[in-house]
């Protein structure tokens, strides 16, 4: 462990990157994990909505709700790690150059081998998620980065904060270019039947201005104020959430009402919009990943180190760990004689045919255990992927 100066501060860096933003990404990854293998395994994965409180159960919701963490939080230290790259010398065109072409790779990644992960099939449902989303959002500051830092942070404010003025937009507003808002702002699938051969669950304006926002608070990260800052705002961000949700006059769609039961009012007010993100998605996700920051900062263990292991690879155990799902999907289903029909093409049978999946649930307490085996499996490879890249210090492995 050693410190080096940065922005006129100190921070504990491991091989040259800072431990904590490592410990929260695998922090992140583990919960991500959760959330795929309840995709795969759960009924919830294809007869209902986890997040729909008239049908859920409170462990299912929670299940569910805590792995809404992952993506802004992902994106949110996209950013920042692009603006420690800037502040550790990388030139404005090699770091404009460097997100370009990294984000033209996450593209073409999402379109190719995480897309097969997902459906175990040729032909297959062509997924735009994430990593569409990270891909983008990279594009779109390799523009942004020739801005002042203040004035990227100001963009990154503005569409966080505003975006959701836009819901009531329509479509038809934009004449024959109707697709350009759906990948900005809703989403949606092409063409929209069961032939479908792409579906985009992450349009990208929101996930834009995450990005630029963790770039435009880069300092916050290598300050030695950063874990009262941290505190500070995300204090701040789940007080706005609170506020506003309670309130019920912006920052989502839906608003919330009185449940049957106290749980299901519970439900209810934090069953807040993620496709796309919502203000208040954005303010409570943020606000718990701002906190956990000040937490991993501080904390050492030897949790804290398997969590940094996998936080050091992030593509290689994002990828991976979808295919080890879904190999674990076919062998427990002919395990246990259930239908494996749906578990080829699975994201079209998920999303468009679920009825096909009718019967290959598992029960919650199997979804854990599967998570658990997984990242049992997931840790050793991710350690020697790890290793090996502080080894090799080649250009290509910087896109792995």
């Amino acid at each position: 462990m050693t410190t080096i100066p940065s922005a006129g501060s100190s921070l504990s860096v491991s091989g040259g990157r800072l431990r904590f933003i490592d410990v929260l990404r695998g922090f992140v990854i583990v919960l991500m994990a959760l959330d795929h293998t309840r995709d795969m395994f759960h009924f919830s994965g294809y007869a209902y909505d986890p997040l729909d409180a008239a049908q859920t159960t409170p462990a299912v919701f929670l299940t569910r709700w805590i792995t809404h963490l992952c993506a802004p939080a992902f994106i949110l230290l996209a950013g920042a790690s692009a603006w420690l790259q800037h502040d550790r010398g990388k030139s404005t065109p090699s770091l404009s150059r460097f997100l370009l072409t990294r984000g033209l790779w996450l593209i073409f990644l999402e379109a190719t081998v995480i897309s097969f992960g997902w459906a175990f099939s040729i032909p297959y449902l062509i997924f735009f998620q994430v990593m569409w989303a990270i891909g983008c959002a990279m594009m779109i500051l390799a523009a942004l980065v020739w801005l002042p830092r203040v004035a990227v942070l100001a963009v990154g404010l503005v569409i966080v904060a505003g975006h959701n003025l836009l819901d009531r937009v329509p479509p038809r507003i934009f004449g024959h270019f109707p697709t350009l808002w759906a990948v900005l702002h809703t989403g949606g699938q092409w063409p929209r039947n069961n032939s479908a051969v792409l579906l985009m669950t992450y349009p990208v304006l929101a996930w834009a201005g995450v990005m630029a926002l963790g770039y435009g608070i880069g300092p916050l990260f290598v300050s030695r104020l950063r874990n009262r800052l941290f505190l500070a705002i995300g204090a701040f961000l789940l007080a706005l959430f609170f506020g506003l949700r309670f309130l019920n006059v912006y920052g989502d769609p839906h608003p919330w009402a009185i449940g049957v039961t106290p749980a299901q009012t519970a439900m209810h007010f934090f069953n807040v919009q993620k496709y796309p993100p919502s203000l208040l998605y954005l303010s409570v996700t943020l606000g718990i990943a701002c906190l956990l920051a000040s937490l991993f900062d501080r904390w050492r263990g030897r949790l804290t180190e398997v969590l940094r292991i996998f936080g050091s690879v992030p593509l290689f155990a994002y990828v991976l760990h979808i295919y080890l799902l879904h190999a674990a999907n076919v062998v427990l289903l002919v395990l246990t004689h259930r239908p494996t029909l749906g578990t080829f093409d699975q994201t079209r049978t998920a999303f468009l045919e679920p009825e096909k999946l009718t019967g290959s649930g598992f029960p919650l307490p199997v979804i854990f255990a599967v998570w658990l085996g997984v990242l049992a499996l997931l840790y050793p490879l991710c350690r020697w992927w790890a290793s090996l890249k502080s080894r090799k210090r080649s250009w290509w492995l910087s896109y792995l």
